[in-house]
């Protein structure tokens, strides 16, 4: 069972990464396809956003549809990563201006619902408490995945129709191999069709408080991600040569992204099984809330003083995040817990649609700090949530009886 459990595991990580991989992949070709094909700024940013866009659509039906707990979750991954696969690969045969192509992106987007968080749920299915390094695992994973286009992009990037062909793919690969996972012996039953059981995300009242340090958390995450390789950048010109700074910006953000979020999330999950979920999350949201304070303002200091302080940053604000899932999951009905979890990410995700655009608007108003104090308030809101969780009868359930 041990060897079972661990096969299985790493093939779900391998397989999860690969398939998420069409979602990433966006990120490296971009910037290309801009200069290329003279792409203008709204085009650009509908080619990221409609996937962003489309996960949010995709998640909200699986979860009022319950489709991550009434079938087979192993079916649900590999039909919806080969028809992301085939929407991925039609970008080699159109015209990147066409309005074809954020339609494209929209239906990726919608697959990726059957992605993520169903494979949380299987990893799920194997926890004998150890909840949160399963799932801190899995994200860990996910956060080295996502950080990888910057550092392809440091060393001068790749082919835009090389890196779509290659994602695509390793996500067909993916869609076959997850037939080689075993799901775990807690793996609910499926439960009969009911609207109503999305609602219970928030319903629920221990449910709803994990549900809001979640979405304090996310108010904070991709907002940072999205801008911070933009400012370091911006910061280091202040003191290097535009190459240079460029270079190293680069370089930096994967690092602060890939090695240390990867870093944080292994560790938050080692550290919440054996001292509480909630109280890492609510470390973890106080640490990254200080950092969205104090770093906009630093904007000109010496490139290693900046780097030092974002790296904290960068593994403190992705740290908690598979905590949050762990606390989901452990909260939830068993025969719900992938419904709970799509639930969880597509209303989290849609809150990033906000936060990603409103960053741009506020650094041209009053500057990058101001525009990165106002996250902290996520992370605020967040320990909030949490600290009201901890409280909660049903908190003993978390991280066996941890909380």
């Amino acid at each position: 069972m041990v060897n079972g459990k661990w096969f299985s595991l790493s093939v779900l990580a391998v397989c999860q990464v690969a398939g998420l991989g069409l979602w990433f992949s966006a990120t490296v070709v971009v910037p290309v396809l801009r200069a290329e094909y003279d792409l203008t700024g709204w085009q650009a940013s509908l080619f990221t956003s409609s996937v962003q866009a489309g996960f949010v659509v995709g998640a909200l039906l699986s979860a009022f549809l319950s489709l991550a707990d009434r079938f087979d979750p192993r079916r649900l991954f590999m039909l919806s990563t080969l028809i992301a696969c085939a929407g991925n690969a039609l970008i080699l045969v159109i015209e990147p201006t066409s309005l074809m192509m954020p339609v494209l992106r929209f239906i990726t987007g919608m697959c990726m619902a059957g992605i993520y968080p169903v494979g949380m749920k299987m990893a799920t299915s194997w926890a004998k408490g150890d909840m949160g390094l399963l799932v801190g695992l899995l994200v860990a994973a996910l956060t080295l995945g996502s950080a990888a286009p910057h550092f392809l992009n440091a060393f001068g990037g790749l082919d835009w129709q090389f890196t779509i062909a290659g994602a695509s793919v390793a996500a067909l690969i993916a869609a076959l191999a997850i037939n080689l996972v075993h799901l775990g012996p807690n793996m609910g039953k499926s439960p009969p069709f009911d609207l109503r059981n999305a609602f219970k995300a928030y319903t629920t009242p221990s449910l709803r408080l994990a549900n809001f340090g979640y979405l304090g958390h996310m108010w904070e995450l991709y907002a940072m991600w999205a801008w911070i390789g933009v400012f370091m950048e911006e910061s280091f010109r202040l003191s290097l040569a535009a190459d240079e700074a460029s270079f190293w910006a680069r370089l930096s953000t994967f690092v602060v992204m890939g090695i240390g979020g990867a870093i944080g999330c292994l560790l938050a999950g080692v550290l919440a099984d054996r001292m509480g979920r909630t109280k890492i999350t609510i470390w973890a949201m106080s640490i990254s809330g200080s950092c969205a304070l104090v770093t906009g303002f630093l904007f000109g200091a010496p490139p290693i003083l900046l780097f030092i302080v974002v790296l904290i940053w960068g593994a403190s604000i992705v740290a908690d995040s598979a905590q949050f899932s762990a606390s989901i999951a452990e909260l939830s009905d068993p025969d719900l817990v992938g419904t709970m979890l799509t639930m969880q990410t597509s209303v989290g995700f849609l809150l990033t649609l906000f936060t990603i655009h409103l960053m741009p608007v506020l650094v041209d108003t009053a500057g990058w700090g101001v525009a990165f104090a106002i996250l902290a308030a996520g992370p605020v809101f967040g320990v909030i949530s949490m600290a009201k969780l901890r409280r909660h009868p049903d908190a003993a359930k978390l991280a066996n009886g941890n909380r």
